[in-house]
């Protein structure tokens, strides 16, 4: 009796260990699974790509994402009857994200240009912007006489995967030029002297002159350019296109959105 005792407890242990194992096989491929980016989308949720160093557009207050970005994002959701979710990506995988379906939606100061548009599609441009230039206030006197002062610079600098990138690249191709990762990185190497100029889209230039105004910085407040802001989706999503072209474009919501604008932009000139 003792050994058929032994026996059925070892059966069992048996039992129990392969139901173990075969439990954690399962939670393994589930997580897999879920790591693999698999998944289908939450169509009650709105995911939003965004890059969040880019104030008064959308940046990172007191750990809070905040800005203009922001306050479309959270209304625009709003609108649609879904759920927000912020996905904070670097600016160079903000595209890429969104064919590959990890996003719906680029809302991060995005400028249209013919090259993004083969790849994606654009909502309703919601802001007319440009490239403008943030100098130490030294030099104002030197580049106040326009567009053909700037090319007297050494040294220009850009964000790297930018429209300013491209503009500095192909306005200023016979000066050096040095790319930076981040805005935050650009505005430093101005203050220590290793670039004098710094080409960046208008609402950002200004907001790092203000923000940096005790470090002797300033801007030159002349558009290089002429640029729309607007929103990124994909082209396979007309739904999501058209619905958020309706909220651009709704009477109703018409005036809160000039004033939102304005408030984050207070030089702010409107497509319409």
């Amino acid at each position: 009796m003792l050994c058929d005792n032994h026996r059925c407890r070892s059966i069992a242990a048996g039992w129990l260990i392969a139901s173990l194992l075969l439990l954690a096989g399962c939670a393994a491929s589930n997580q897999t699974a879920a790591g693999s980016g698999s998944t289908v989308p939450d169509k009650n949720m709105l995911r939003v790509g965004i890059t969040p160093d880019a104030p008064p557009l959308i940046f990172k207050q007191n750990g809070k994402i905040t800005g203009l970005e922001a306050k479309f994002a959270h209304a625009l959701a709003n609108h649609l009857g879904k759920s927000l979710q912020f996905v904070e990506l670097k600016w160079k995988n903000q595209i890429p994200a969104l064919l590959e379906n990890k996003i719906d939606i680029i809302m991060s100061g995005l400028t249209v240009t013919p090259l993004r548009e083969v790849r994606i599609a654009f909502c309703q441009p919601y802001f007319k912007s440009g490239q403008m230039a943030l100098i130490r206030m030294v030099d104002a006197a030197r580049f106040s006489t326009g567009f053909f002062s700037l090319t007297t610079s050494s040294v220009i600098g850009a964000v790297k995967d930018t429209t300013g990138e491209y503009f500095v690249e192909t306005r200023f191709s016979n000066l050096k030029r040095i790319l930076f990762s981040t805005p935050q990185a650009a505005v430093k190497a101005l203050i220590d002297k290793k670039i004098e100029l710094f080409i960046y889209d208008a609402p950002m230039v200004l907001y790092l002159a203000s923000e940096n105004e005790n470090r002797g910085l300033t801007a030159l407040f002349t558009l290089l350019t002429n640029e729309g802001l607007a929103w990124g989706v994909r082209k396979d999503n007309p739904e999501l296109l058209q619905a958020a072209n309706e909220f651009l474009e709704n009477p109703a919501n018409e005036k809160k959105l000039k004033q939102m604008i304005q408030r984050w932009i207070p030089f702010a000139k409107f497509t319409k």
